[in-house]
């Protein structure tokens, strides 16, 4: 691979991160107004629309087999989002985050082959174990929300797994608007019945605007350019910042404050990401 094209591939990822998950604080402001299944609704039906009139995917429509990927990868995307919405309406964004990259995190633990690298699984799992809600507690964390976030990981790792194998298939931009497209066949409608339509109402327009732009159109076209110029273990490993970004996100913007214990059981996460990651790269080059 070329330096300046894995240099805007890396690029490309960062920026990502930092839009998708402030985005993600943003939009949670929206949920007292149409909940999070409107929210997922507004931001993924005009993430369709933009990304369809700038990238106009009708002109290298996909053939037969293409279809397949490019389906699972929207479904996923879509998937992803909903369920994230979902979780942050019950538990800290940042919290959320770290358990939903147990997806990105199972793609890279299943490409290491050797035994020693078992170290992460232990971390990873350790990690988990130390987010998970403490029924007991005061502070809690409620475990539906728990769910809503692992189930999210799951569409996560079926998102990377499918959005490269799509990208390869067909230009990356188009890639995204069928994908974004794909999501919003579902979600829009949902989103029109949990609300009694009030999705529609033009005051929250230019929010849903704002919200698709900075959490969807920007960061998934930047992370599809990302997919086609670096390989999803180094994807993975890039993508392993997202739970303190979005902690950060949350700090900064909802005033999310965590304690030291959640924070250290985002850093295990983050620091199995890489580990593994890292071995699954190494153990391919011997």
């Amino acid at each position: 691979m070329q330096a300046p094209a894995l240099f805007i591939a890396i690029l490309s990822v960062f920026g990502a991160m930092c839009a998708i998950q402030f985005g993600a604080s943003f939009a949670k402001q929206l949920f007292p107004l149409v909940g999070p299944v409107g929210t997922s609704a507004l931001r993924v039906g005009f993430s369709a629309l933009l990304l369809c009139l700038v990238f106009r995917p009708w002109r290298q429509w996909p053939r037969g087999r293409h279809w397949r990927a490019i389906i699972v990868y929207g479904s996923c995307l879509g998937g992803m989002m909903l369920l994230l919405y979902l979780a942050i309406e019950r538990i800290p964004l940042g919290i959320a985050v770290a358990l939903e990259f147990t997806g990105p995190l199972l793609v890279a633990l299943l490409s290491i082959r050797r035994a020693r690298d078992s170290l992460w699984v232990i971390l990873a799992v350790g990690g988990v174990i130390t987010l998970l809600p403490d029924l007991s507690g005061v502070d809690a964390l409620d475990p539906i929300g728990v769910a809503y976030a692992l189930a999210a990981g799951g569409c996560w790792a079926g998102y990377i797994l499918f959005g490269q194998k799509a990208g390869n298939l067909a230009p990356g931009g188009g890639t995204v608007a069928l994908g974004m497209s794909i999501a919003a066949l579902y979600l829009v409608p949902a989103g029109y019945i949990a609300t009694d339509g009030a999705i529609l109402q033009w005051h929250l327009l230019p929010l849903g605007i704002a919200v698709a732009l900075i959490s969807s159109a920007i960061p998934y076209s930047l992370e599809m350019i990302a997919l086609r110029n670096m390989p999803k273990q180094t994807f993975s490993v890039m993508m392993s910042l997202e739970p303190a970004v979005a902690a950060m996100a949350g700090l900064l913007v909802l005033d999310e404050q965590l304690a030291l214990r959640q924070w250290l059981a985002i850093g295990m996460v983050i620091t199995a990401s890489l580990g593994s990651t890292l071995s699954a790269r190494r153990s391919r080059t011997y």
